[in-house]
């Protein structure tokens, strides 16, 4: 998988390893290595986290963008017309100033 072998390669630079460096830290074999990051071979997952984990990396669970966002506060703010909604960032901004001064002064 190309999205796998990126990642790989892009752990092992940032980790300044060479291929060979890796292999010997992961127990993975560099051809392996080679294979993945060109993208000729799809890894299990379970390689993937061994040979990020030798590069001093991890893979983590994040939401995509778009999901698990609270999209309660905007629906009111939909429901006016763009008039209103105008004012109310206009309104917003002047707050927002005022704010920023305030946190200048400290």
């Amino acid at each position: 998988m190309i999205i796998a072998g990126r990642l790989v390669r892009s752990a092992r630079l940032r980790a300044g390893l060479t291929q060979r460096s890796l292999a010997d830290r992961s127990g993975v074999p560099q051809p392996t290595i080679a294979a993945i990051e060109a993208g000729r071979r799809d890894p299990r997952l379970g390689t993937v986290l061994r040979l990020l984990a030798a590069c001093g990396r991890e893979l983590e669970h994040v939401p995509r963008l778009g999901e698990g966002i609270d999209r309660t506060t905007i629906r009111p703010l939909l429901q006016l017309s763009p008039a209103e909604r105008l004012r109310t960032a206009v309104s917003d901004a002047r707050v927002l100033r005022v704010l920023d001064r305030a946190g200048r002064q400290r």
